[in-house]
Formats: C-alpha cells, sequence, structure tokens
C-alpha cells in the first residue's frame, strides 16, 4: 500500500494513534460505566465524550495559534494542551 502522498511521518502516525487510543478507551469507559450527563460552568449537559471532543477542539485552536504566532516546536504548547484538557474535563 503505499501512503507517500499522506507525508507520513513518526508524530503524525502517533497523533493518530493516540486519538485512535482515546476514543477507544473512551468507549469502554462508557461501555463499563455508563455516566449521566453534567452541567458545568459552560451551563450545558456534557458526557465525557463531549468534553473529549471539546478539549481536542480546544487544542486544535491553541496549536494552530501557537504555530501563526510563533512556529515549531510546540513543546510548552502541549503542555498547555494537557492543562486545557484536565480543566475541561474538571469543570466543563
Amino acid at each position: 500500500m503505499d501512503l507517500s502522498w499522506m507525508g507520513w511521518t513518526m508524530p503524525t502516525a502517533i497523533f493518530f494513534i493516540s486519538i485512535a487510543c482515546a476514543l477507544i478507551i473512551m468507549l469502554i469507559w462508557s461501555v463499563k460505566a455508563p455516566q449521566e450527563p453534567r452541567i458545568g460552568i459552560l451551563r450545558i449537559a456534557t458526557t465525557p465524550g463531549d468534553r473529549l471532543f471539546i478539549s481536542l477542539l480546544g487544542s486544535a485552536f491553541i496549536c494552530l495559534f501557537s504555530l501563526a504566532m510563533f512556529g515549531p516546536p510546540l513543546w510548552w504548547e502541549l503542555g498547555a494542551c494537557f492543562i486545557y484538557g484536565t480543566v475541561v474535563f474538571k469543570w466543563v
């Protein structure tokens, strides 16, 4: 299978594997322990899957903004994304 059109690199593969693992973990979590939607500071009912989506979307914007303003590398932004995701899962 020729995947040269995609420009696969190790960081790209790690990114997609991480997203797939997060989705699988969320699926197993929701099957083993179904959760009621929770209302947080956004005043909307969210499930853990919703919070995962919000944290991934926000992290993408954090990284894109940082790339536009400062350029690579994104190590500090990765830390900011981790903190943002933790805040979303705790309070949103």
